[in-house]
């Protein structure tokens, strides 16, 4: 038997997976994958080559996203599609 968070994750990854990455179809993925901490703390947009830009204002969170950027970008395949972000930078702090 599968958890009903599984069942709904991949539920949302087929829904999401449909269609083109629109700006606010990747803010709603990255508020899924990063929580709402962080999501509070940062801006995302879309990047040439299929890169998500992520812009903070503090130091300490451009580090803590960097840290945990493999992990995000894991997160936003599995809801956008495996080809959806290449990369993740972080800029500002």
């Amino acid at each position: 038997m599968r958890p009903l968070t599984d069942v709904a994750s991949s539920a949302l990854g087929s829904l999401l997976k449909a269609g083109p990455l629109s700006p606010g179809k990747l803010q709603f993925a990255w508020r899924l994958s990063v929580g709402p901490a962080i999501d509070r703390v940062s801006r995302v947009a879309l990047g040439p080559d299929g890169s998500v830009v992520v812009m903070v204002s503090d130091p300490r969170w451009k580090k803590e996203i960097g840290r945990s950027r493999e992990t995000i970008r894991q997160r936003l395949a599995e809801l956008l599609g495996k080809d959806a972000v290449k990369r993740i930078t972080v800029s500002g702090g």
